[in-house]
């Protein structure tokens, strides 16, 4: 049996790999249209590869997937995030976790993930080959199942019994083009994991300050959450915001990326519980100087902004403080406001929403429907989670079931 695998990424070589090892008989081949391999792998995490997030129950786990929960949650009670970290144990590669769940090798390099992956292909006797890329396939079905001509970019072909798509997400539906021609319904991609561009928002010059605890709200949407926010010179990134931008995906989509947010600087206080230890303060500190003096643990530079902001005089004293003056303050520790004017990609981590449509592929197997004998993998699917390791459990979990079920029929 020769089973070919398109895409060089996590859930190409796992299905490889895992494949391998159930039938030790077969012939696998991986291709991949870039000079190297596992380029997704190598950036992630800045560098250091997020392999996973912290095993816990299933339904939390799989609560972090904005598209593709139900789909998933049977795949992962065959090959869940402890079963990631003991595939890697196993072959030597230990796994820290951190403080938000993440987890990466304690080397704290992506080099240490790539090396595993690469020397597991080899000592499997798997085929790796770069600077392949494919440009169609074609399949007939015989007796003994389905055959595969598949057509390089060279004009050379390559036949298969079983074939593999784990080429990962597209920016477009014309990218899956090569699929919908073999009636394979495409959702249409949208990016997913984001930052907010705010052009010329007054928060830009404290690029790097960091609020470990906002709540942050997409205004005219039910998208909401809470967790940190890092402000950046283009205008909003870290944990909230992209877990924001990934359950709105779709919505903000629609929006052309042009919508209005407000963030809870405090989201333990409301505006009301603000003003009232704001008022509390010119008995409490009636000489301080209000700029200078941040409150409720918030970074200095930060308080200061706000205090422009509400126009406050740069010697203003507690005691001096107008109630006009701090009404405007509680406000903008808790109603921030911010114009959104376009989007940027998350570093050089490119995740979509959007893919082969889930009803076209078995859930127990990740079989086409369409075409017998094909297999998916990994971000191809409509399938996808939350920054913190959820989509690289994706790629270990898919790829190791069609490692699985792929030498199973026929």
């Amino acid at each position: 049996m020769q089973i070919v695998i398109i895409g060089g990424g996590a859930s190409g070589f796992m299905a490889a790999i895992t494949a391998a090892e159930t039938y030790p008989d077969a012939r696998i081949i991986i291709l991949e249209k870039n000079k190297t391999v596992l380029n997704k792998v190598r950036v992630s995490g800045g560098g250091r590869c997020n392999v996973t997030h912290k095993p816990s129950d299933l339904r939390f786990f799989i609560k972090n997937y904005p598209r593709g929960e139900k789909f998933l949650r049977k795949l992962l009670a065959q090959f869940d995030a402890q079963s990631t970290v003991d595939w890697f144990e196993n072959r030597g590669v230990k796994l820290k976790t951190e403080n938000d769940g993440r987890m990466f090798p304690v080397t704290d390099s992506s080099q240490t993930i790539i090396e595993c992956l690469t020397r597991a292909a080899k000592m499997s006797n798997i085929d790796v080959r770069t600077s392949t890329a494919v440009k169609s396939f074609a399949w007939t079905e015989g007796e003994n199942g389905s055959r595969f001509s598949i057509l390089l970019d060279s004009e050379d072909a390559l036949s298969a019994d079983r074939l593999v798509i784990a080429t990962g997400g597209h920016p477009k539906s014309s990218g899956f083009k090569w699929l919908s021609d073999h009636a394979h319904t495409i959702i249409e991609p949208f990016p997913s994991l984001f930052t907010f561009n705010v052009p010329n928002g007054y928060l830009l010059p404290l690029a790097g300050v960091a609020v470990q605890d906002a709540h942050v709200k997409i205004i005219g949407t039910k998208h909401e959450w809470r967790g940190p926010v890092l402000l950046t010179h283009w205008g909003f990134s870290g944990p909230a915001i992209l877990k924001l931008s990934a359950w709105g995906a779709r919505d903000l989509a629609s929006l052309d990326y042009h919508f209005t947010f407000k963030i809870n600087w405090l989201p333990d206080m409301n505006e009301q519980q603000v003003r009232e230890f704001l008022i509390a303060e010119k008995t409490n500190t009636p000489k301080q100087q209000v700029t200078s003096h941040a409150r409720f643990g918030l970074p200095s530079r930060l308080w200061k902004a706000f205090t422009e902001k509400a126009e406050v005089s740069e010697n203003l004293r507690w005691s001096e403080a107008t109630n006009k003056v701090l009404n405007r303050m509680a406000e903008l520790l808790t109603n921030s406001q911010f114009d959104v004017k376009g989007k940027s990609t998350y570093k050089e981590e490119f995740v979509t929403c959007g893919g082969i449509a889930l009803s076209d592929i078995d859930q127990s197997t990740l079989e086409s429907k369409k075409v017998p004998g094909l297999f998916f993998a990994g971000e191809v699917l409509d399938v996808d989670g939350i920054t913190g390791g959820f989509n690289f459990q994706n790629a270990w979990t898919t790829g190791f079931v069609v490692g699985k079920e792929i030498g199973k029929i026929g």
